[in-house]
């Protein structure tokens, strides 16, 4: 119960800058950076063992749960009904797991294992493992590109659908 305590003060304070104003530390910290591991993780594929992979998918999953949990819990905090508590939930699940994990995930695997075919008919005198690596390169340089386009398709889908089905 100490170490709860502990934990929950920290996450408090972390959600405060200096004026006293409101920080989302799961947005506005370097904790956001948990959200890109399993795009890390797509762009590691073609030299780890797959379990590293899946590993990414963990930590990131795990980002979007905390996320979550937060949105839903400061509702709940705030007084406010069950109803909107859910609704908080469930736009922060659909929109952090479709913009952190499955879209960009799905993206930086695509683009590594096109870029590791292109690479193999266009340079087949240079060794695999140059350009395993090479696809790494690729993959990681491609994230901090991708990142808004993605954020930015995901809240139009959803403003689109989702938001509109269950309202504010």
């Amino acid at each position: 119960t100490t170490k709860l305590i502990l934990l929950d003060s920290l996450l408090q304070e972390m959600g405060e800058n200096e004026s006293g104003s409101s920080v989302d530390i799961y947005r506005d910290t370097p904790v956001r950076f948990l959200g890109y591991a399993n795009e890390v993780g797509e762009a590691f594929r073609a030299l780890v063992h797959v379990r590293w992979v899946r590993l990414s998918y963990v930590v990131a999953s795990g980002y979007v749960l905390a996320d979550t949990q937060d949105k839903a819990g400061k509702e709940l905090k705030n007084g406010a009904a069950m109803s909107k508590v859910g609704i908080a939930a469930m736009d922060t699940l659909v929109w952090q797991a479709f913009a952190s994990v499955i879209v960009p995930g799905f993206f930086i695997n695509r683009l590594c294992a096109a870029s590791l075919f292109g690479l193999a008919k266009a340079l087949p005198t240079v060794a695999e493992s140059s350009r395993k690596w090479a696809v790494t390169g690729i993959g990681l340089g491609s994230i901090p590109f991708i990142i808004h386009p993605i954020d930015n398709l995901v809240h139009k889908v959803m403003d689109n659908t989702t938001r509109k089905w269950i309202g504010p």
